[in-house]
């Protein structure tokens, strides 16, 4: 009997989860939303995620649905649960990731490091906010931000009034004087099994992820076993099944707390197709159907991912291809299918070796093909 598993989203993720679905005999099916999908070679049919018909028909006949992202809307979800359909995550699960304020309450509740930050709804509330903390603060709209939108550094209240008059609560934290970004991945499945990957570095460029390096130098010892703890205890207290990313911020006082959340694999974890045993994408595979995880240690000493972001202005990757690949044959180059536009990520890189400083060398030149 062939498993199938059916993924609602035809981005880049849903595309990396071809390859190990064919790997291990798994039948894909892809609800993407336009016939151009970076999935599009997995998509079994076109339809938005939003459209109750459309996810409840693309899910007959799937052993279990999963998702490219985080945004499907509550009420398909339950009505997916409620046809007998296995998700994974569950809804109550993805609730956390889709909210931030829901995300800071439910994390604050499980006694895990947060920053410091409150609800606010109006810039009175705002404004006491920022007296308490030295007069600057990070604001972010509770729903649709990522790579950077949504997200404000602020030093006074009148900088969001365009967000108060279109969202009923905001979320401000505190500014958080931190060394670096970290990032920690978990697979958990339904039956309780963990699997954890080394803990890696973000670079982040623009609020966009630019670069990761696994492991973090440096991260050995407490920092990874801390990280490791934090993700777990995310994972476990939440109920969350399949992979999760937790976004860390390192301070400057070595303490580690929790930025953002994502249940699903994540750019974080891309290096692992090539450097790790069980790439982030087939574990899952694995997680969601249930099935035992793979070991997650590392081909080489060092992983170094780069993002290719925006693509050629010419919009050709494919004939930087030669030059690239001939200059740097160690490197493994992974394409989304998309077309260029600033900013926007349409591929990555990444090499492998056991000397740190030839392995980013590398990877960035790989990437700088591309620009």
């Amino acid at each position: 009997m062939t498993l199938t598993v059916g993924v609602i989203g035809g981005g880049q993720l849903a595309r990396m989860m071809v390859p190990p679905a064919v790997a291990l005999g798994i039948e894909l099916r892809v609800l993407a939303e336009t016939d151009g999908s970076s999935a599009a070679i997995a998509a079994s049919r076109v339809g938005h995620y939003t459209d109750l018909d459309e996810v409840l028909e693309f899910a007959r006949g799937v052993d279990v649905v999963t998702f490219d992202h985080e945004h499907v809307p509550q009420h398909v979800l339950a009505a997916l649960v409620a046809e007998g359909v296995a998700v994974h995550p569950s809804p109550e699960a993805l609730a956390v990731a889709q909210d931030k304020l829901v995300m800071r309450q439910r994390l604050a509740d499980l006694g895990l490091p947060v920053p410091d930050w409150a609800r606010v709804t109006n810039p009175s509330e705002l404004s006491r906010f920022l007296d308490a903390h030295e007069g600057a603060a990070v604001v972010k709209t509770p729903t649709g931000g990522y790579d950077g939108k949504g997200v404000r550094v602020v030093r006074s209240a009148d900088e969001v009034d365009d967000w108060f008059a279109t969202h009923t609560a905001l979320l401000v934290e505190e500014l958080v004087d931190f060394r670096r970004e970290l990032a920690q991945l978990v697979a958990r499945r339904p039956s309780g099994e963990i699997g954890l990957w080394p803990v890696v570095e973000t670079v982040q460029r623009g609020g966009v992820c630019a670069e990761v390096i696994a492991p973090a130098p440096g991260a050995a010892g407490r920092t990874s076993d801390v990280a490791a703890d934090i993700a777990v205890s995310v994972a476990e207290g939440l109920g969350v099944t399949g992979v999760l990313a937790v976004e860390l911020f390192e301070t400057s006082d070595n303490r580690l707390l929790i930025n953002e959340l994502a249940m699903r694999p994540h750019n974080s974890g891309h290096w692992s197709i090539d450097g790790s045993r069980t790439s982030q994408f087939e574990q899952h595979l694995r997680a969601v159907l249930d099935l035992p995880l793979g070991a997650t240690g590392s081909h080489r000493e060092w992983s170094v991912m780069v993002n290719i972001l925006g693509g050629p202005t010419d919009g050709d990757m494919p004939t930087r291809y030669p030059l690239a690949l001939a200059e740097q044959p160690m490197v493994k180059m992974h394409s989304y299918g998309k077309d260029s536009r600033p900013g926007r990520k349409v591929g990555h890189v990444t090499a492998i070796g056991n000397d740190l400083d030839e392995v980013v060398y590398q990877a960035r030149a790989a990437a700088a093909f591309f620009e």
